[in-house]
């Protein structure tokens, strides 16, 4: 009894030193020794070592869920100001320490406000966007602090979706693709754009940019087309197969030149996510969307497909997030385009509060349960 007593009150005043030291959130994210039961020689790290993250501007009513759920990374643009540039370092000061304030760190720009038609279809003032794109990059590095830029290659067009309120789950809204519903619109003011001209073009924004992330440490990350068909309005697509990724990933070949693993897209390409994802490894993989679909086209790529809840579609989501942590992936992580729930508006289709709450707790109970099963060995 002496020996077990002595035994709780060593064990009592290393957990009171620990939290006295970095409190109780911390005492909990440190590794902790696995149980010999599971075999496994690696240690448990809160949430698998994944950087939660949601995609959420300052002004969302996402934060005080993202507090309170431990979620505190915000995938976020600059707040913008009319007298500057977004790449101004003033801008990019002003929105890290909003982020600040709330307790969250500003991880990973979505979206640059300074690539856009321009680079992507190399008009006359492609240049002058390109350097605007370094400037932009590097101040987000010096005064935000920021780790990744998650970028596309979807000129005019960018995400698209035929319907936005179909019926899901118990009544939930989704939103939803269908080729067919795409057909038949005129072309855009730029006509055909052929697939040739944007691998042109991606080559020569990748080799003027991705020197310079490799100078400040900046992890480019490009999206996959959304849907992932082969043309919109005439505008092709190219980043719509693993093999392009591929072919783009040796165009420039750096550790800083990644990309983004939007499950939904590359499962709607005919990819096996778990596999796809050992296979790059998070050398490549810099930021990852965690969601879910179902295709309803029985082709690939696919061509008609919805968007569902994170436990009912067709990847197996338990073997992902298996897989991110077989290779270390310590990156940022959000749930993407997510269904509107019971009592929401639909202002922001895949977007809302309820369903990203519904999806963190879901990959949270994935994350915890590889971490402490592990790999045996």
């Amino acid at each position: 009894m002496k020996d077990n007593r002595r035994d709780f009150l060593k064990k009592s005043a290393s957990l009171a030193a620990v939290m006295s030291v970095g409190g109780i959130s911390s005492a909990m994210s440190e590794p902790v020794e696995k149980s010999k039961k599971t075999g496994s020689k690696r240690p448990y790290v809160k949430d698998a070592g994944i950087k939660f993250a949601f995609s959420m501007g300052i002004t969302s009513p996402k934060i005080p869920y993202a507090r309170q759920m431990g979620v505190l990374h915000a995938v976020s643009g600059v707040i913008r100001n009319p007298d500057l540039k977004p790449w101004d370092p003033k801008v990019i000061t002003a929105t890290k320490e909003a982020w600040e304030k709330e307790g969250i760190k500003w991880t990973v720009v979505e979206g640059p406000p300074t690539l856009g038609s321009p680079t992507k279809l190399g008009l006359a003032n492609k240049d002058e966007e390109i350097s605007n794109f370094i400037t932009f990059m590097k101040n987000l590095k010096q005064y935000g602090d920021v780790d990744v830029i998650c970028y596309n290659w979807m000129p005019v067009i960018s995400w698209a979706r035929t319907q936005m309120d179909r019926p899901g789950r118990g009544g939930a809204l989704m939103t939803a693709f269908d080729y067919e519903d795409m057909k038949g619109k005129p072309l855009t003011e730029f006509g055909e754009v052929s697939k040739e001209s944007l691998w042109k073009n991606l080559e020569y924004f990748l080799k003027a940019v991705v020197p310079e992330a490799e100078k400040i440490g900046m992890n480019l990350s490009l999206h996959p087309d959304d849907p992932q068909v082969d043309s919109i309005q005439g505008i092709s697509r190219i980043m719509n197969t693993v093999e392009n990724f591929d072919r783009m990933l040796a165009l420039y070949p750096s550790k800083f030149s990644g990309l983004t693993m939007c499950q939904g897209n590359f499962s709607l390409m005919g990819a096996d996510i778990p596999a796809l994802v050992r296979r790059w490894g998070k050398d490549k993989i810099n930021f990852v969307h965690f969601r879910s679909v179902q295709d309803l086209s029985g082709v690939l790529p696919s061509t008609k497909f919805t968007e569902c809840f994170h436990d009912e579609g067709q990847i197996d989501m338990y073997e992902a997030m298996q897989a991110y942590y077989d290779i270390g992936f310590n990156g940022p992580l959000r749930p993407d385009h997510v269904p509107t729930m019971f009592g929401e508006t639909n202002e922001r289709p895949g977007y809302m509060t309820l369903g990203n709450l519904y999806a963190t707790g879901y990959i949270r109970g994935l994350a915890e349960s590889v971490a402490k099963n592990g790999r045996k060995g």
